[in-house]
């Protein structure tokens, strides 16, 4: 066993850098910068593999969350043994092994807890270094803890690897392109109040929704990712050249306002899923595309706009935190998506219009409320393709 419980005890001596963080759990999203301490001590070796994993005790004095001696030595050989896992299997983990084989990662920190600035916690986050295309990987022992992956390492090895397309993703992206204005009337912006929303009749929704359409909500995404990029035929994995060079963003504009137009005006989401319905009238959501995000694994994503971004909507001004919805062009629901039944393994782009409500809808659905209250925000939106 390895004794590192005078490892949590030490002071850890290193330099402070900031970066941005990327949350890994599949409910969460990117984060804003982080301070993380670098410790100049401590690394272990995983045989095989460049990369060194670190212990650093830093963060976790301020979480006030301690690992005893027995905890710390079992969650450091769990991490090291996972690794080795993963590296015996890299076949069956492509992100994982494309880390490994590009170098992209720099070290592997554990802390007692992983927060972000604003003393959020996660189990993991990703945080970019000053080299270019080299990153860091956090892990939370107290998370580890938590899920009883402590001494699992069968179990843990999957968690782990998924983290890994974020490391893929914060290494491979650039500096960010620059957002296409939008432009917005939010003082004409028709929004209505929760018990209001649920008076109106179907028909009367969709005027609304409309209304929206003109002055608020947007279903184009701010970077056009899919100007120039081919479409799918609807119900099949067949790709289409586009004749312009926006007809695949119009096509794809026009089936989501298609979508949410159903989400408003049938009675079964308004009873199965009344938070997608209320959220799509009532200001929380301006934003609903389509995107072209390669990098990124997920099918659907839900972005909210941190609380010093908040807008000022209708007449009277109502204060809110906006959140987006996107959906990512070819990536396939995974079975943890809540709407992965709905799909029929089809990716995001060639869902019928009755798939596509459903799955904006279990997204709003699930998420809207949770990433509200948390403060999840986009730092790493939408990246362009190369």
């Amino acid at each position: 066993m390895l004794d590192l419980g005078a490892l949590f005890l030490m002071r850890v001596v290193g330099a402070c850098f900031t970066a941005d963080g990327y949350v890994t759990h599949a409910n969460n999203d990117g984060r804003s910068a982080v301070e993380i301490r670098d410790p100049s001590a401590s690394d272990h070796e995983v045989p095989g593999l460049s990369f060194r994993v670190f212990v650093d005790r830093g963060v976790g004095e301020a979480a006030g969350w301690a690992l005893d001696q027995s905890q710390a030595d079992a969650v450091l050989q769990t991490v090291i043994e996972t690794f080795s896992y993963l590296n015996q299997h890299r076949n069956a983990y492509s992100r994982y092994d494309e880390t490994v084989s590009k170098g992209f990662l720099d070290r592997v920190i554990i802390q007692p807890s992983v927060s972000n600035h604003e003393g959020k916690s996660f189990p993991f986050l990703v945080v970019r270094t000053v080299d270019p295309g080299r990153v860091r990987l956090l892990i939370s022992a107290s998370s580890m803890k938590e899920g009883g992956y402590i001494g699992e390492v069968e179990r843990f090895a999957p968690v782990l690897a998924r983290e890994f397309q974020w490391v893929v993703g914060k290494a491979e992206t650039s500096q960010k392109p620059k957002t296409v204005a939008v432009e917005r009337d939010f003082r004409r912006a028709l929004i209505r109040a929760d018990k209001d929303i649920r008076a109106l009749s179907g028909e009367e929704r969709v005027l609304l929704l409309r209304q929206l359409f003109e002055t608020y909500l947007r279903t184009v995404d701010d970077q056009h990712s899919l100007d120039s990029q081919s479409y799918y035929e609807v119900g099949t994995t067949n790709l289409v050249v586009p004749s312009q060079t926006d007809s695949t963003t119009k096509f794809y504009d026009i089936r989501v306002r298609e979508a949410l137009q159903k989400i408003v005006r049938e009675p079964v989401f308004l009873e199965r899923t009344p938070l997608a319905v209320i959220s799509l009238l009532n200001g929380a959501i301006w934003n609903v595309a389509f995107v072209k995000i390669e990098q990124r694994d997920w099918a659907t994503r839900t972005r909210v706009q941190p609380a010093d971004k908040a807008v000022i909507v209708g007449e009277p001004g109502r204060s809110i935190q906006p959140a987006a919805i996107l959906l990512n062009l070819h990536r396939a629901a995974v079975p943890d998506d809540p709407f992965y039944g709905d799909t029929k393994h089809l990716p995001m782009g060639a869902l019928s219009t009755d798939q596509l409500a459903l799955v904006i809808a279990k997204e709003i659905q699930q998420n809207i409320v949770e990433k509200s209250q948390t403060g999840h925000v986009a730092q790493d939106a939408l990246t362009t393709p190369k």
